[in-house]
C-alpha cells in the first residue's frame, strides 16, 4: 500500500507528529485546519496542500485523519462527504461510533503518548490503539499503525476509554504534580532541577516493579509528625486539599494491599 493518499484533519500536536510520521511512509496530500497559519504550516511540513474550508478538502484521498477537539466533529464531518473513504480519530475517550454517519469505512487510530508540536518524537516507540468497523479498514488501518510504530494493539471503543482514563491518571496528572512541585520550590527561589533526578528514579522503578512497591514517603507510613509539618507549610487551601486527600488514598490503597 505504498500509494496509498491520507489527508490530514487539523494541525494541532497530535496532527503534526503523527503526519510528520506518516508522511515517511505515504503522501500526505491536503491539510485542514480552522486557521491559514496552523495549516500552512503543517502544509509546509508535509509538502502537501492545505484548506481551511473542509468542504473543499480534496476528493483524491484514500484516508482521512481526523485529529481534532473531541466537539468539533459533529460541527465538521457533516460538511464533507466521506463515502467510500476510510474515516479515522485519534481521540482516546470518543467512541470509533461517532464516525458512523460518515461512511461505512471507520476506525481509530489513537497513540498512547503525551506529544506537543514543538518536541520531536519518534513514533516508532509510541504504542498505537487501533479498532476499525470492517476487515477492509481493519487491514488498511494495521498497515498505517504497523508502518509508524512497533506497538499496535486490537481495543475496543470501551478497553481504548478504560486506557484513555489511566493515562489521564499516569501522565496527566502526574505532570500537573510537577506543575505543584515546581511553584512550592520557587517560592523559595528553587529551581525544578532539583526534582529531575527523584522523577527519574520514580519514572524507572516502575519499569522494573509495580507502582504500590515502588512507593516511598510520608503517606506510606502515615508518619503524621512529617504530614502534619507539610500541611503547615502550604498556604494554599486548594493544594492543602490535594495533599491531604493523596496521601490518605496512598496510606488507605496500600494497607489494603499488605
Amino acid at each position: 500500500m505504498s500509494d496509498l493518499k491520507i489527508c490530514i484533519i487539523g494541525s494541532g500536536n497530535v496532527a503534526t507528529q503523527m503526519g510528520l510520521a506518516l508522511s515517511r511512509k505515504w503522501q500526505i496530500v491536503e491539510v485542514y485546519s480552522r486557521t491559514e497559519a496552523s495549516a500552512s504550516v503543517l502544509a509546509g511540513k508535509l509538502g502537501c496542500t492545505f484548506t481551511t474550508d473542509i468542504k473543499n478538502l480534496t476528493d483524491d484521498a484514500d484516508v482521512y485523519i481526523c485529529s481534532v477537539k473531541d466537539s468539533v466533529l459533529g460541527d465538521l464531518l457533516p460538511q464533507k462527504n466521506f463515502k467510500g473513504k476510510i474515516l479515522l480519530h485519534t481521540a482516546g475517550s470518543l467512541p470509533m461510533s461517532v464516525l458512523a454517519n460518515y461512511t461505512d469505512n471507520i476506525g481509530v487510530l489513537y497513540p498512547l503518548q503525551s506529544i506537543s508540536k514543538a518536541r520531536e518524537l519518534d513514533f516508532s516507540k509510541v504504542p498505537l490503539l487501533v479498532e476499525a468497523s470492517n476487515e477492509k479498514t481493519l487491514s488498511v488501518l494495521k498497515t498505517i499503525a504497523n508502518g509508524i510504530s512497533n506497538s499496535v494493539y486490537d481495543v475496543t471503543s470501551e478497553e481504548r476509554g478504560m486506557v484513555h482514563l489511566a493515562a489521564v491518571f499516569a501522565s496527566n496528572f502526574t505532570n500537573h504534580m510537577y506543575d505543584i512541585a515546581g511553584s512550592l520550590l520557587a517560592d523559595s527561589n528553587l529551581p525544578f532541577d532539583l526534582l529531575l533526578p527523584i522523577i527519574d528514579e520514580t519514572a524507572s522503578k516502575v519499569h522494573l516493579m509495580p507502582p504500590s512497591k515502588a512507593q516511598t514517603g510520608p503517606a506510606i507510613r502515615y508518619d503524621r509528625n512529617v504530614i502534619d509539618k507539610h500541611l503547615n507549610m502550604i498556604t494554599d487551601e486548594r493544594m492543602k486539599k490535594i495533599y491531604e486527600l493523596v496521601t490518605e488514598d496512598i496510606h488507605e490503597s496500600l494497607k489494603d494491599k499488605k
